[in-house]
């Protein structure tokens, strides 16, 4: 049975480093340092190797949570039912793709400690966030990168929605640099995924005032300022918002966060506005050219309409052809200078740097 309700959650009780914990597989795996933590649940390194200590270069990570909270559950049932490794390696051979950002689900289990009951899920260890990247490149990312990012998205968010799931809380601390490949992007952080069609069953528009203004409030949706259930496109609007910033460095709205009306009309009269909106946010104004067509493109979507996903990532790829960039080549986040800062402060973050930290709290 899944947790009742948000009730009052806490961080649980560190489990000792070295224990042992098997899952429902029945397959064994030995606790290293903890390394992060989020809202609700830590983060260990990992190893199936049960043997001998687990190293500092492990490649596996454990989230923990107490049996009674609710994150960690939402997103193990995403896993359970939309993530399954041989489903995800059919959907790349057949989109002809190498790479797709959903991280990789090992197996999932109960403990017992002290008296207390947890539930854990084994994951892939993922690297830097994305958001620890672009405030080391002053807020703002070259524009190849920003389409690259997006096309790749695309990728994994029509994935998650063939799936009958959305994302809900798209942001650059949720997408995180592969720990053995780091021109790779994952989207992590399930906790808030919805199931928006169950069955083939669209759920209905209904707004709904005391439910409103959920998620992160810079890029949430304005159907979710609505408290309109999750979709598909509210997904897309949310990558839009993020793609902006990336490129702009700011929101029109980031002076306001405090006041969601306030973001939900900003947000309402940019999107209404297209594309001039966007084009003149940026001094630049034709660099914006790409993320303006994309976002006029999702604000033209019907609540229950399938998105034309390849039609999105076409106005994307489109603006990487013209300098000649591959959506999935290396990853260059900084200008020459930035590159040059945020490698120095990459080496000063290393004694405090979470590699694999992508449990987090919900906004």
């Amino acid at each position: 049975m899944p947790p009742k309700g948000r009730g009052r959650r806490k961080l649980p009780v560190p489990l000792p480093r070295d224990m042992i914990l098997k899952d429902t597989e029945g397959k064994v795996w030995r606790l290293g340092a903890q390394i992060g933590q989020g809202g609700f649940g830590l983060i260990y390194l990992a190893s199936p190797q049960t043997h001998v200590p687990v190293e500092d270069d492990a490649v596996h990570v454990i989230k923990v949570e107490y049996l009674e909270n609710g994150p960690l559950f939402s997103e193990l049932k995403f896993y359970q039912r939309a993530a399954k490794q041989e489903h995800i390696r059919k959907w790349m051979n057949l989109k002809k793709i190498r790479c797709l950002g959903i991280p990789v689900f090992w197996g999932s289990g109960l403990a017992e400690y002290k008296g207390k009951s947890y539930r854990f899920m084994v994951m892939e260890r993922l690297g830097e966030d994305l958001q620890r990247i672009f405030e080391d490149c002053g807020s703002r990312f070259k524009k190849d990168t920003v389409l690259q990012l997006g096309a790749r998205m695309l990728d994994t968010l029509e994935y998650i929605h063939e799936n009958e799931y959305v994302h809900g809380d798209i942001k650059a601390a949720n997408l995180l640099l592969g720990y053995t490949n780091p021109h790779e992007v994952y989207l992590a952080d399930y906790g808030l995924s919805y199931r928006y069609c169950p069955n083939g069953n669209h759920k209905q528009y209904q707004e709904n005032p005391r439910k409103g203004h959920n998620g992160t409030i810079e890029f949430t949706s304005i159907d979710a300022h609505k408290g309109v259930a999750p979709s598909r496109r509210g997904d897309l609007e949310i990558l839009g918002y993020c793609m902006l910033q990336w490129l702009c460095g700011k929101l029109p709205w980031e002076q306001n966060l405090k006041d969601p009306v306030a973001v939900q009309s900003a947000k309402t009269k940019l999107m209404d506005e297209l594309p001039d909106s966007v084009m003149e946010w940026d001094s630049s104004g034709s660099s914006c050219s790409e993320i303006s067509k994309f976002l006029a493109c999702v604000y033209g979507l019907a609540y229950d309409e399938k998105p034309k996903y390849q039609v999105l990532k076409k106005i994307l790829l489109d603006g990487l052809e013209s300098s000649g960039t591959h959506y999935d080549g290396p990853l260059e986040f900084c200008t020459a200078a930035r590159a040059r800062n945020h490698s120095a402060a990459k080496v000063s973050k290393v004694s405090t740097a979470v590699p694999g930290s992508f449990l987090t709290s919900p906004a």
